[in-house]
């Protein structure tokens, strides 16, 4: 109520699947209803409305269109006139893009007025009655973004449109089986008439079967059939494209130009633009099958437009468009540092990575190793000053091992990173990382720093530039292990481009946009409470508390960031005077970014990461190996898998960029994930392996394809995205990986504990695997009367690959000893022991 008090409505039930909610306002003035549906905010809730005098002559409006909506969906709100007297009653509704209004006369003292906002952000509603602003005018609704993507609205016929009473439907989950049996997950979505469809792109002619699932089982009368006509599938060369934005444009202008997939069938949209600058493009659904695009770029020059259509380019495509006008007062500022390779390391001695990770406190940071053989072990991490940490470790064999750094039981931003112990190898600019915070916000006169991890690429040249509205102060602290720190101040705010280069050519994920804030003021104020970071699932919802702490009166949001990189809106709800709600629900497995801000700046801590699953999606813990990754020929296919085992569930996403266009598919196996492609032209291949959110050790991986074919213009990518499933099996995890080829007939054993034993007497006999390869020593012991009551194992560290092995029996009579190397017995295992 306008007073800030809460009352409860009762609400009565009709028994038809609808209530009747029922209130007696006691103030005049603005209300909210709050509707819940399992503790979950029913869709357009709250619902805002004005209460007045009976008679009061006065017009008022209620409706979710004066409050929310989304693009391209018709938002909607009702004026009431009734005894207002006579007088003039005028709309209008300012915003982003131009809206039509209509206005329906209920010939009951109410009008309905709809809309259809085009772009998303704030419209500001004016309703005026006799030339004065009604009660609560002008009102401010906030349009959240819609799809952008034309896919094929299956579910208009009986076959596939489902009546469904809930609203909710989070519950179900969908899948789409081809002719040729390929099943693949489809997206679930509630139709204009209430009934349930899926969206999915056609690429075969014949039937299809559609799965939905509650909770694992079938709902009634699934699957469903679907029958695809050829004049469905997408069809890029009947795309037409045209308008003056594909011929020329200006800077700092909006340019603009047709797509018109009327006649191509069913398939996604997607464009890109390259150039001296960032052109934000946006593509507005005429809803006949054409869209108008338009973007904006900054700088004057030649910039490369791709348009693709059910992941073809259209005719046409790459577009080459000259942009005129002015360029704008972005400076830039760059410094260039040489590189020495670093020492390398052997087994036994001391290794070190130096990370500087602001914002954490050494009492919650942990860090881990593991070895190329699997084995896990615990890092030394030591606080140096001012969030400098040294992970230190003694490594017991040759070859790439990953380190773990964590702070709260989550990877710290480039964590796991591949250390090298031996020589390296194969070295680059996509073996060089960077990191941290300065990659992702700041603010204006703040230091914003990361961490640059040059180790794996060798000796080089490390270019940094930072350009925007500002010269930046850039320093650079270079630390001698491998590790590099990077700091930079600017002047004012805006987005600012960071680039790293390696031999001239962009790192891993290079260039970065940073978005630099003005003086947060009193966004330092706010702060967050009953904040769970653990113990999220899938599907429930997720909230928690923001205090204002008596900040002034601003604009409060939220978004989250998921681990295949989706953003969405936050839910944000008064509770209180100056205390807000924040919902969301959480879809998938894995790490997630929740940013919160005050007035357009972050609060501080903000982005929060929650982990979401009871099995942490852990990257760390997924391997690569196969010779796609490293090598392979024109027209044959290339492997390479991608073992999570033991990595919990989230989304791996694997991308893979070259000189053509290949067919990426992916199939699951007993470890994890088999991917082949095909490539058509020769040249570098780049394989990017992300697990939630995350590059693995060793991603991007550099593939050298030799052959012949026409390698294409510019550089062509495919994705694969899989929502995974947990793997637990232990021993599958070693089954494939190269670093695990051994032979068990090379491994030698000797002692005196091999042919006799004596009763309560330590007895001892040595192994020896040094040129066995790598594997896993299983060793055991039985008697007459069952296992022996002692047997230790132990590394000699000063010896690599041997092992010292002791056991004590206390029962006279003769033992089996049996000593494998991975599944195999060694020579002379089974071993017969003698007690006397």
């Amino acid at each position: 109520m306008p007073s800030g008090k809460k009352a409860y409505p009762k609400i009565e039930d009709n028994r038809d699947g609808t209530v009747t909610i029922r209130y007696q306002p006691t103030e005049t003035g603005l209300h909210e209803l709050h509707l819940n549906y399992n503790n979950q905010p029913i869709k357009g809730s709250p619902y805002l409305f004005h209460v007045d005098a009976v008679n009061s002559g006065y017009v008022t409006a209620y409706g979710p269109g004066l409050s929310h909506g989304v693009v391209n969906e018709p938002s909607e709100f009702t004026i009431v006139t009734k005894d207002a007297g006579a007088g003039g009653l005028s709309l209008a509704i300012e915003g982003p893009s131009k809206t039509e209004i209509k206005c329906r006369d209920n010939e009951d003292g109410t009008c309905t007025v709809s809309y259809i906002p085009t772009a998303p952000g704030e419209y500001k509603i004016t309703v005026k009655f006799s030339d004065k602003h009604i009660s609560g005018s002008p009102f401010t609704a906030k349009i959240q973004p819609g799809e952008i993507k034309r896919r094929a609205q299956i579910g208009r016929s009986s076959e596939v449109s489902l009546k469904v009473t809930e609203t909710d439907i989070n519950s179900l989950t969908a899948s789409i089986r081809s002719p040729s049996g390929q099943e693949e997950p489809c997206i679930l979505k509630r139709l204009p008439n209430g009934h349930l469809g899926i969206s999915f792109t056609p690429r075969e002619t014949g039937e299809h079967l559609v799965n939905v699932y509650r909770d694992g089982m079938h709902i009634a009368n699934s699957p469903f059939k679907i029958t695809v006509r050829e004049s469905e599938l997408g069809n890029a060369s009947k795309v037409k494209v045209y308008g003056k934005g594909l011929e020329r444009a200006m800077a700092n202008e909006v340019n603009e130009f047709i797509v018109d997939t009327r006649d191509a069938g069913y398939g996604g949209l997607s464009l890109s633009i390259e150039g001296p600058s960032k052109a934000d493009i946006e593509c507005h659904d005429n809803e006949d099958g054409t869209c108008r695009v338009t973007y904006r770029p900054t700088e004057p020059g030649n910039y490369i437009i791709n348009i693709k259509f059910a992941d073809e380019h259209v005719p046409g495509s790459h577009f080459s468009v000259k942009v005129g006008g002015e360029p704008s007062s972005r400076v830039t500022e760059r410094i260039t540092r040489h590189k020495e390779a670093a020492d390398i390391t052997h087994i036994g001695s001391q290794c070190e990575l130096s990370l500087k990770i602001p914002g954490t406190s050494p009492f919650d940071m942990t860090a881990s190793v593991t070895s190329p053989s699997g084995v896990t072990e615990l890092c030394d991490v030591v606080a140096l000053d001012d969030c400098h940490y040294s992970i230190k470790f003694v490594p017991k064999e040759m070859g790439p091992h990953t380190v773990s750094v964590k702070h709260k039981d989550m990877h710290i931003p480039g964590s796991p990173f591949e250390f090298t112990v031996g020589p390296l190898t194969g070295g680059g600019a996509h073996k060089v990382h960077a990191a941290g915070p300065g990659l992702e916000k700041g603010e204006v006169g703040n230091q914003c720093e990361f961490n640059i991890y040059t180790r794996e690429g060798g000796a080089g040249g490390l270019s940094i530039a930072v350009e925007g509205p500002s010269k930046a102060e850039i320093d650079f602290e270079d630390r001698k292990d491998g590790t590099c720190g990077v700091s930079y101040v600017v002047t004012e705010p805006g987005e600012y481009t960071i680039s790293v280069k390696f031999n001239d050519e962009h790192i891993a994920d290079s260039p970065f946009r940073v978005p630099i804030t003005p003086s947060i003021g009193d966004a330092r104020k706010v702060s967050v409470s009953a904040f769970q970071q653990k113990g999220l699932s899938v599907g429930k919802p997720c909230a928690f508390v923001v205090n204002y702490n008596g900040a002034r009166k601003g604009v409060l949001r939220a978004k989250v960031t998921t681990p295949s990189g989706l953003e969405e809106e936050c839910l944000v709800q008064e509770i209180d005077d100056g205390e807000y709600a924040v919902r969301f629900i959480p879809h998938e497995n894995g790490p997630h970014l929740v940013d919160v801000t005050f007035d357009g700046c972050q609060i501080p801590e903000s982005p929060f990461r929650i982990q979401v699953g009871a099995v942490h999606a852990d990257p760390g813990m997924v391997q690569a190996y196969g010779d796609g990754l490293k090598t392979g020929k024109t027209g044959q296919v290339c492997k390479f898998f991608v073992n999570t085992v033991n990595a919990g569930s989230g989304a791996l996403a694997v991308t893979v960029e070259g000189p053509s266009k290949v067919k990426l598919e992916c199939k699951e196996c007993d470890e994890g994930y088999e991917f082949t492609y095909t490539p058509t032209a020769p040249g570098d291949y780049y394989i990017t392996i992300k697990y939630a959110g995350t590059h693995i050790v060793g991603s991007p991986y550099k593939a050298k394809i030799e052959g012949q074919g026409q390698a294409s213009v510019y550089q062509e990518q495919a994705s694969v995205v899989v929502e995974t499933v947990t793997k637990t099996s232990i021993m599958s995890k070693f089954a494939g990986l190269q670093a695990f080829q051994s032979d068990a007939s090379k491994v030698t054993a000797e002692g005196h504990g091999l042919k006799k034993a004596f009763r309560n007497k330590q007895t001892a006999f040595t192994v020896d695997t040094s040129r066995a390869g790598n594997n896993i020593l299983l060793i055991g012991m039985i008697g007459p009367k069952g296992p022996c009551e002692e047997l230790t194992v132990k590394h000699s560290p000063s010896a690599p690959n041997q092992y010292k092995i002791t056991y004590i029996v206390k029962e006279r009579g003769n033992y089996m000893l049996s000593v494998k190397w991975g599944e195999e017995h060694i020579p002379g295992s089974p071993y017969c022991i003698v007690c006397e």
